[in-house]
């Protein structure tokens, strides 16, 4: 039987706690860990974008997890060469002068290593404890089909070892054309996921709901599809939006395909406002198991 996992993008989201999800005895958040866990497998961790993961909080969520459960951690946004915030920065590092958001290329080589090695590490006891999914590598909208950026997308996978990787892209040119073989066979020859997606299009930044499974993990993220607030600016504006059961039964067949040819497939949910996500991966689960 396939191993299909679905989760959502958070547990902690300020709008979910207020919709009444949570039961009201659940007011911490080991309490709020435990009960999502108790109704889901899997969730993914979008806060160590914003700012990088501590050892101590990798031990606890290990810690108040069943054995089975697992956390997709979503990269940091220095790694994944998006503008991040200086004050995100470990206090111990130096920060470049009088600039608010930086890139790699402003920290010397040695700080760079410095955050990947940091960033990793505070990683070990969710892999110690077999609890670590697979590190979700969301690159910018201008990351583009290129060599640099193929070269780019291998380092991050050897950094990471014996993590793993899954790739989201953002940029139309990975797969328009004759580009989605290249970009398909790129990522197969290499063991890597591709992270497919439901999202609104229409934008540069929008992809085709391809479905395949390029390695033994296969990964599906929906973010809804929001088109009219889609660029507005506001996260909880842009994944406004509850899923159909017309619109997730189209993925049905998609996801079951995947599961097919990899050994677990990790479906989630990040239309992340009030408990959307979470009412939509239940319906998702009960469409697979019909």
């Amino acid at each position: 039987m396939a191993d299909i996992r679905l989760g959502t993008a958070s547990w902690t989201d300020k709008s979910l706690i207020e919709s009444g999800w949570y039961p009201p005895d659940a007011k911490s958040a080991e309490e709020r860990l435990k009960f999502y866990a108790s109704n889901f497998p899997l969730v993914e961790v979008d806060s160590t974008y914003y700012f990088p993961p501590s050892e101590d909080n990798s031990k606890r969520w290990a810690e108040r997890t069943p054995p089975d459960f697992a956390f997709n951690i979503k990269a940091f946004s220095l790694l994944t060469q998006h503008p991040t915030r200086a004050e995100a920065l470990y206090k111990d590092m130096d920060r470049p002068e009088g600039k608010k958001r930086i890139y790699p290329d402003d920290l010397a080589p040695a700080d760079m290593e410095q955050v990947w090695d940091r960033f990793l590490s505070a990683l070990t006891p969710l892999h110690e404890a077999g609890k670590l999914g697979a590190i979700l590598f969301q690159f910018p909208p201008w990351f583009v089909i290129a060599r640099k950026n193929k070269d780019y997308i291998l380092e991050c996978a050897k950094r990471c070892a014996p993590y793993r990787i899954c790739v989201e892209l953002r940029n139309e040119t990975w797969m328009k054309d004759d580009n989605l073989n290249e970009t398909l066979e790129f990522l197969e020859g290499n063991g890597l996921p591709l992270v497919c997606v439901d999202m609104p299009q229409g934008f540069k930044s929008s992809l085709p709901p391809v479905a395949a499974a390029t390695a033994d993990l296969a990964v599906v993220r929906f973010h809804g599809r929001n088109a009219e607030e889609w660029e507005s600016g506001s996260v909880q504006k842009r994944f406004r939006y509850l899923y159909s059961a017309k619109e997730l039964k189209e993925w049905v067949p998609k996801i079951e395909s995947m599961a097919s040819e990899a050994d677990t497939t990790h479906v989630l949910m990040n239309n992340c406002y009030a408990d959307y996500a979470q009412r939509n991966a239940r319906e998702l689960a009960e469409l697979l198991k019909s």
